[in-house]
């Protein structure tokens, strides 16, 4: 083996696209620790670092025959590990937008369904409420909030007078105010929804 550390680089390629693993042997021991520390320099991960001087070093070992050094093998190594970690540092921004958009996407997603089982609660307590009212008195206030029919025309369909129609729903506003809160009363006047 001391018969390769003599050869110079360009010598070793020459008996790398012959396919002397001996050759490549010691291109891996000249430049693995120098890229391994360029290359941790770049990416402060150990790992990482290991990961593409391996990726770098097999590239060469299968490219042996096609290989050919147009810049000195020692750029050509340690362009190979910039432009790997540049590919790794834009795969890594590329996975943290993604991460980020589908952590917004989760917590959109709880926070709406959230919303939907807390409308979903208040429309069911509302409805049991409205339930609870007197029959006649339900009826005027579902005729007058639910089909939006005017005073006139509920005491036209019920065959009451319009004041009895403001009076019944007067007092079945005040009883859901008094039951729901005074909140889900407020609400309740501005929905449209049930």
């Amino acid at each position: 083996m001391s018969y390769y550390k003599t050869l110079s680089d360009r010598e070793l390629t020459t008996l790398l696209n012959e396919g002397d693993e001996k050759a490549f042997t010691e291109i891996y021991e000249r430049y693995h620790s120098l890229l391994f520390i360029y290359a941790h320099k770049k990416l402060h991960n150990k790992q990482e670092a290991q990961d593409i001087i391996q990726e770098v070093l097999t590239t060469l070992w299968k490219k042996r025959f096609d290989f050919s050094l147009q810049i000195s093998l020692t750029s050509y190594l340690f362009t190979s590990v910039r432009n790997k970690a540049l590919d790794l540092f834009s795969h890594k921004k590329v996975e943290a937008r993604y991460f980020a958009s589908l952590q917004n996407f989760i917590e959109d997603a709880g926070i709406h369904t959230d919303f939907l089982i807390r409308e979903n609660d208040l429309k069911n307590l509302i409805e049991k409420e409205i339930k609870a009212l007197p029959p006649r008195m339900r009826e005027v206030f579902l005729l007058s909030r639910k089909n939006r029919l005017s005073h006139k025309e509920i005491a036209g369909i019920m065959d009451i007078s319009e004041q009895t129609v403001s009076t019944q729903i007067k007092k079945a506003l005040r009883i859901l105010r008094v039951r729901l809160g005074l909140i889900i009363y407020l609400i309740m006047l501005v929905s449209t929804k049930f």
